[in-house]
């Protein structure tokens, strides 16, 4: 391809718009390295800035993402979660057709803190079961997960169950007879730190996810509050709004 002089359309949406069609056909598949910044300006006949103002919309985009000293790569599709249910990551994942699998971080009980005490509307002191997990789709880290669950509904709950394989709403509802009414779930975006990172596969200060929600009985009981960070090149959260 070469750019077009005759149009209005700046040289970095032009490369952009080069670089979209390449990701879209499948022709840089994800995850595979773009050419170099320097490779592109000598092929597009323009400085590495125009070059680099096109990349980096890409990459604020979520198309693509950028490793330090390795390069820039191809992003996955994200995947897209309707907030319109009440759900969890496992049966998020088989609605999608995707393989999913856990790893285990922490389980173990806790008594409530003061926070927590709060948006479980405990006391503190409450016997907690907390159970902290890596979620994966397939074999790539999508997420980490920490559930705070009051104890009185659930007791032994993390003695009798292999979490890295069980989906934990399934087991509420099965094991314990509890019904799931509704959340309310709170989302914003922040970078991640040191552990996150290490644990997702990205950069310190990569953009995350950030989701908090407390999970409520049919009583209005809260029954558990839930901290999580997701990877914001992997996962999308979508709603239909309507008219009042």
């Amino acid at each position: 391809m070469e750019l077009n002089h005759d149009i209005a359309t700046p040289y970095y949406e032009q490369i952009r718009n080069y670089l979209l069609t390449k990701i879209e056909s499948n022709e840089f598949p994800p995850h595979t390295q773009i050419p170099s910044e320097r490779t592109l300006s000598e092929q597009f006949g323009v400085s590495r800035m125009t070059v680099k103002h096109a990349i980096k919309e890409l990459v604020s985009n979520g198309r693509l993402y950028a490793r330090v000293g390795k390069g820039t790569f191809v992003s996955e599709t994200p995947i897209t979660q309707q907030l319109n249910a009440l759900t969890g990551f496992s049966e998020d994942m088989a609605s999608l057709g995707k393989p999913t699998a856990s790893r285990v971080l922490r389980a173990q009980m806790l008594e409530a803190n003061e926070h927590i005490a709060q948006k479980l509307a405990t006391a503190i002191g409450t016997p907690l079961a907390f159970l902290k997990r890596l979620r994966m789709a397939g074999d790539r880290p999508v997420a980490i997960e920490s559930s705070y669950l009051n104890a009185v509904y659930c007791q032994n709950i993390l003695d009798q169950n292999d979490f890295s394989q069980t989906s934990l709403y399934n087991v509420l509802r099965s094991d314990y007879g509890l019904q799931l009414a509704y959340a309310e779930q709170n989302i914003n975006a922040r970078r991640a730190n040191a552990s996150e990172a290490e644990l997702l596969d990205v950069d310190e200060g990569f953009p995350l996810l950030h989701i908090t929600r407390v999970t409520f009985l049919e009583n209005d009981k809260p029954l558990e509050y839930v901290q999580s960070a997701y990877r914001g090149d992997r996962y999308v959260f979508r709603a239909r709004l309507t008219s009042l």
